[in-house]
């Protein structure tokens, strides 16, 4: 046990950076519902990432016995989705119109269902990419370990991970409650009646905020995987810092996928129109 709490301490400080970018973006995407909704969806979202961890606990400890370069290509596909989300961000706040009062009311009272699960998938579906990156980098801290304190490591950290982040996320989100609270509990008098005005008034700051720190993160986490997993652009350009040219290849790669997802779907409807 000392081993593992040894082990577990040091992978969680290498893993630090993604837990920060997973913070980010999971509470990015955990904001925007009714406030009855909020916890009931970062649940399924907490839900989702716990099985995301028990999938692929399993099958990391397996590839890197049987086939670790399998790893790598996992990574990178990864890197792939985590890039096409945060380009995909930036296209749709730049050029898309925004829409107008009857169009977001007609699509509110339609699809607000479909639209939150749509939400918790998607949300699910990133988590699934940032738990991989947690894993195999608190994976590789203890490769010269035996096999029972790589399980036993791994498994702490992704426990870790998932209680800490969605436990910081759900703090946020209920922020505006917790100072309505304290308002009226003061009858909006005092030091705690400010405090309680201050967070309710600071919530929608924050969510503007994680909003773009959130998709920032996606393209830099991205980014990352790029330059240390793929060998010819670890080297080239040495002396740009290495954050931008994390920031280019994470916003170059989003650039890309956006580019064969559009066509895809442009040949997909011609061939349905044919």
């Amino acid at each position: 046990m000392d081993d593992v709490a040894v082990a577990s301490k040091v992978a969680t400080g290498k893993t630090a950076g993604i837990l920060g970018d997973d913070l980010a973006v999971n509470a990015e995407k955990a904001t925007g519902f009714l406030s009855s909704r909020e916890l009931p969806v970062l649940w399924a979202i907490s839900k989702g990432s716990l099985l995301n961890k028990v999938i692929i606990i399993p099958i990391a400890m397996l590839l890197n016995v049987f086939f670790p370069k399998a790893i790598i290509v996992v990574l990178v596909l990864g890197a792939l989705y985590l890039a096409y989300e945060g380009v995909e961000k930036i296209i749709e706040f730049l050029f898309h119109r925004a829409k107008k009062g009857h169009e977001v009311i007609a699509e509110k009272q339609e699809s607000d269902i479909d639209a939150e699960k749509a939400k918790i998938r998607s949300a699910i579906s990133t988590d699934f990419i940032l738990s991989i990156e947690i894993v195999i980098i608190a994976l590789g801290t203890v490769l010269d370990k035996s096999t029972t304190i790589q399980i036993a490591t791994v498994t702490v950290v992704a426990l870790l991970a998932t209680v800490g982040v969605y436990g910081i996320v759900a703090l946020i989100v209920r922020m505006d409650d917790a100072g309505l609270k304290l308002i009226t509990r003061t009858k909006d008098k005092g030091v705690l009646s400010l405090l309680g005005h201050l967070l309710v008034k600071a919530l929608p700051v924050i969510i503007k905020i994680l909003s773009v720190v959130g998709t920032i993160a996606l393209i830099l986490v991205a980014g990352g995987i790029f330059v240390h997993y793929i060998d010819y652009l670890h080297h080239i350009f040495p002396s740009i810092p290495s954050i931008l040219k994390e920031a280019a290849l994470g916003l170059l790669g989003g650039l890309v996928a956006v580019a064969i997802v559009s066509g895809g779907k442009k040949i997909i409807s011609l061939f349905k129109r044919g």
